[in-house]
């Protein structure tokens, strides 16, 4: 089993966050990482509250509801 340091961790996940908003699956094939790997590191971001949309949805369109209110949440407190 591969250990992987929290900064790479990080950085493979903010792949999958705007604006990147890239699947699991192109990630996994970028970055040599498996599949069940990043899944679960995408579902601890969100445990911690990152906002993770499933980038195979299609947009806002297909953010689960507990996404788009994070989305709000996160930018409350931006003006204009």
């Amino acid at each position: 089993m591969a250990r992987y340091s929290r900064e790479r961790r990080e950085a493979v996940v903010a792949k999958m966050l705007p604006p990147h908003n890239l699947s699991p699956q192109t990630v996994a094939e970028q970055e040599g990482i498996a599949l069940g790997t990043l899944y679960k590191w995408r579902n601890e971001a969100r445990a911690q509250g990152t906002c993770v949309p499933d980038a195979d949805a299609g947009g806002p369109e297909g953010w689960s509801s507990r996404d788009k209110f994070a989305a709000v949440v996160e930018t409350a407190a931006m003006n204009e």
